[in-house]
């Protein structure tokens, strides 16, 4: 019998303990307001003011890599081809503009050079033939048609020389100075820019054919940094806005920068390219290297309390309303931009903002007491 009652009321004991619960639960959702005595305001240092408007500037945060524009991206390759006889460089090394890069050497490079001198002195005894014929024809000592033929081999041969001219050139050799004694089968190769070697892709000994990249050079004095952009943001972008980069290990150290380009498409994640330009050349700065940025867009008048003022709580945001005499009420709020120390509110459910005196230090302090009042 004794068993009977114990088990029967530990069955009533289980059966209330859920309903109790979810009770208790209610209460505590429902309680949304708290009444603190004087001696706890003083104690928690809870201070009461009014929203004030305030100029608010909205922060696009980015991220992006550092590239360099095509133009300052040089291939180097030779239109001949030919063997490499030598070079020195290697990946990183700096070269300037005119610098010898390599010394390419092939039997075609004398031809070339015999061709050209073969054909400067051709020229020479033609011109001298077809003023002969002039003056032949002009006393009718000789036919029209001879003087016309002495003519066009003037004009070929004159044709020739200045092609064989221009392939020289290609190749690095004067042609107003080449004579029979500075003949060479070795021509030198030359950088076109000032900058770094980034890749060096032949070896002493290799022949290489006018399709093969030789070397690659990079000049980074004109670097700049392209970020991506989504979608929601790109309105708020325009060109000449500052940008404030830095990288991913060095936060503090800023890099300005101004935008110059964004482009009027999206890719495939929505997002667009912003190209900036850096206002001073950084040496420790290098393509490839990934870089976070921020840009601050057009500043705006909104109502704003200290970040003290407003609680999250529950994945929601909330400002505490002093109703005077010690009363606070939880009043759910829509928040906006943040910036130095300063929250922007936007509507809070059914209190008038402009006219509702707010808790703006210590709303935390108020939160606490009221979830303590909940649980007794």
């Amino acid at each position: 019998m004794k068993n009977y009652i114990i088990i029967s009321l530990l069955f009533l004991a289980s059966c209330g303990a859920p309903k109790t619960e979810e009770k208790k639960a209610e209460m505590q959702a429902e309680i949304t307001a708290v009444q603190l005595s004087p001696q706890q305001i003083k104690n928690a240092a809870i201070e009461s003011g009014m929203a004030e408007s305030r100029s608010i500037s909205s922060i696009v945060k980015l991220n992006g890599v550092i590239e360099v524009p095509p133009q300052n991206m040089v291939s180097v390759s030779f239109p001949l081809g030919g063997y490499l006889k030598s070079t020195k460089l290697l990946p990183g090394l700096h070269v300037n503009k005119g610098e010898v890069l390599a010394v390419l050497e092939d039997a075609q490079f004398i031809q070339l050079q015999q061709d050209y001198l073969m054909a400067k002195s051709k020229l020479e005894f033609i011109e001298a033939e077809y003023i002969r014929q002039k003056e032949l024809n002009a006393s009718k000592a000789s036919s029209d048609k001879v003087f016309q033929q002495a003519k066009s081999d003037v004009e070929a041969q004159r044709i020739l020389l200045r092609s064989l001219s221009e392939k020289l050139m290609l190749i690095s050799i004067n042609p107003n100075t080449l004579n029979a004694n500075s003949i060479s089968r070795s021509v030198n190769l030359y950088s076109p820019i000032n900058g770094f070697v980034s890749k060096v892709n032949v070896n002493i000994g290799k022949y290489t054919s006018p399709t093969d990249v030789l070397f690659e050079l990079v000049n980074p004095e004109d670097i700049h940094l392209n970020l991506m952009v989504f979608e929601k943001d790109v309105a708020k972008l325009s060109i000449g806005q500052k940008v404030m980069a830095f990288k991913n290990d060095n936060p503090k150290e800023i890099h300005e920068a101004e935008i110059i380009l964004i482009s009027q498409n999206l890719n495939e994640n929505r997002a667009a390219e912003v190209h900036c330009h850096f206002e001073q050349y950084d040496k420790t700065l290098l393509p490839g290297m990934y870089m976070n940025a921020q840009v601050e867009v057009k500043s705006q008048n909104a109502l704003a309390v200290p970040n003290d003022a407003v609680l999250r709580w529950q994945n929601n945001h909330y400002v505490f309303a002093d109703k005077g005499h010690g009363n606070y009420e939880l009043c759910k709020v829509k928040v906006g931009i943040s910036e130095n120390g300063y929250q922007e509110i936007i509507a809070a459910g059914n209190v008038d903002l402009l006219t509702q005196k707010l808790v703006l230090k210590n709303a935390y302090s108020i939160l606490m007491q009221m979830k303590n009042s909940s649980e007794e």
